[in-house]
């Protein structure tokens, strides 16, 4: 057991440090291109690791991620677009440019839309919690679609990059440090409640909730509470993602877009710590050169999808690491 933590602890730290290189490297050659690569990397890792928060530890199959996920990248649209164009808001209020403000708008808003689906959608499970997770985000994608203040159908465009104090954040490789940063404290986060009396909680939630119940630790309010935070860490990477593409449209709400995400985790190992990153790298190298070659290239992700499925459970990190889990 030892042995398998400390070889999954060493593919992490491979992983971070391969992340982190690779882009820089590129940067140095005068290949930004390859620095965006790596930054929609980071980005759709640090929203699988949102939804490994409720899939991985909680065994809850969310397939209404992208919401939050959408949610997330509008409220950075909408405040820059309020900003840029100098239009106040209702009751006076004023869009901004400024990450940081970005990024709680996008936790809070997506949060409070989490919590209000966590109240329905908790109270069933199986088949029926993905059914109306679903159905939730097929609803607000239905939603944004009619918003025509907003770009209805044809999206929203972000004329500038939002700014960070003291960074450029025009600068590829700059852009990219502050989504890798992002990621490294939500992972840290992840990795500290899943070993806390709450991440415990979670997981016995999945494997016996009756049991729990009976030791007087309600699983709906752990669930609903590990569903906010999710949807809040997705709700984050939404807002990275508009930024990155200065651009927002209806298709990061849809449902695509949550298979995607599940995708992510399956490739890289449901509840590692690293798996979400580890399918993001294989998922965008998989997109890159295969879909250098062929526009079907999502059958042989497919193909290589059902081969994790059927012969390697634990993902990527799994392959690596050794089968046994310590989640």
């Amino acid at each position: 057991m030892r042995q398998h933590l400390r070889r999954e602890t060493l593919v992490n730290a491979g992983l971070a440090v391969l992340l982190l290189a690779a882009p820089a490297i590129a940067a140095m050659a005068g290949e930004p291109f390859y620095v965006t690569l790596a930054t929609r990397m980071a980005i759709l890792a640090l929203a699988a690791v949102g939804l490994n928060f409720v899939l991985g530890l909680g065994g809850l199959v969310s397939f209404g991620h992208a919401a939050f996920f959408g949610i997330g990248g509008y409220a950075a649209g909408i405040l820059a677009t309020h900003a840029f164009n100098q239009e106040p808001f209702p009751f006076g209020l004023s869009g901004t440019n400024q990450m940081l403000v970005i990024w709680l708008a996008a936790l809070i808003a997506s949060g409070i839309v989490a919590l209000l689906i966590g109240l329905v959608s908790l109270r069933t499970s199986g088949v029926y919690f993905i059914m109306i997770t679903l159905a939730f985000a097929q609803m607000i994608y239905y939603f944004a679609i009619s918003w025509p203040a907003y770009g209805g159908e044809d999206g929203l465009s972000i004329y500038v990059r939002n700014a960070f104090p003291g960074v450029n954040t025009l600068d590829p490789l700059s852009f990219f440090l502050i989504c890798y940063v992002l990621l490294m404290i939500v992972l840290a986060f992840f990795a500290t409640l899943r070993n806390s009396r709450f991440g415990a909680a979670l997981q016995a939630a999945r494997q016996n909730p009756v049991r729990l119940a009976s030791v007087g630790v309600e699983p709906f309010r752990i669930r609903l509470v590990a569903f906010v935070i999710s949807g809040m860490i997705t709700g984050l990477a939404g807002a990275l993602f508009a930024d990155l593409n200065r651009f927002v449209s209806p298709s990061m709400l849809s449902w695509h877009m949550s298979g995607e995400l599940i995708v992510l985790i399956i490739l890289g190992g449901t509840g590692r710590l690293f798996g979400p990153v580890a399918g993001a790298i294989l998922y965008i190298l998989f997109e890159y050169f295969l879909g250098g070659i062929t526009e079907r290239w999502q059958l042989f992700l497919g193909l290589i999808l059902l081969a994790v499925v059927l012969f390697a459970r634990g993902g990527l990190i799994g392959l690596l690491a050794g089968k046994v889990r310590h989640d």
